[in-house]
């Protein structure tokens, strides 16, 4: 089984894929782990690391090169990435997770990650529009995809009011239902 959790930052992919993984006892990857990593090696935050990949191809490339190769190499597992639906079309389970700007904003300064600090909501707020039409304008250029496009998916979850938890449940239950 492939799952795919995509959305836009602070919806909670990482979470509720780790948990997922868990609970179907599948692996986990993060393609926004592998991307702080990368951010975090050359020191930039993730806003200036998203503005040297728009100069700079290779950057995507590697992560859209790696989530290719584990769609046609691995199976059983859960992967969250914002392309993640795109470059593994073969995944049985596509989600979208959508959450309120500000409710994002909120996780993301709670989360307090290096390098994605913000002073207030504002600038969270501002920093992950900034972030997202980084990204947005990238994969337009470079696939023509829109990650937004609810197409893409076969199951969108607002989580916005909802506990990692009950948003797992949520998948657990399409899961069960296409099986």
């Amino acid at each position: 089984m492939r799952i795919t959790i995509s959305g836009k930052a602070g919806s909670g992919k990482s979470t509720v894929a780790k948990q997922l993984s868990e609970k179907l006892n599948l692996n986990h990857y993060s393609i926004g782990d592998l991307m702080r990593m990368m951010a975090s090696e050359k020191g930039l935050s993730l806003v200036e690391f998203n503005k040297l990949a728009e100069k700079d191809k290779s950057i995507d490339l590697e992560l859209d090169n790696k989530l290719k190769a584990l769609g046609k190499e691995k199976d059983n597992f859960v992967v969250d990435g914002r392309l993640a639906a795109f470059f593994i079309p073969n995944a049985e389970i596509k989600v979208f997770l959508e959450t309120d700007d500000e409710v994002r904003a909120e996780r993301i300064m709670k989360d307090q990650r290096e390098h994605e600090k913000s002073k207030d909501l504002k600038e969270a707020i501002d920093n992950i529009r900034k972030r997202e039409e980084s990204e947005k304008k990238r994969y337009q250029e470079y696939y023509g995809v829109d990650y937004f496009d609810k197409k893409l998916y076969n199951l969108i979850v607002d989580t916005t009011n909802l506990k990692p938890e009950e948003v797992v449940e949520k998948i657990m239950e399409f899961v069960k239902d296409k099986h």
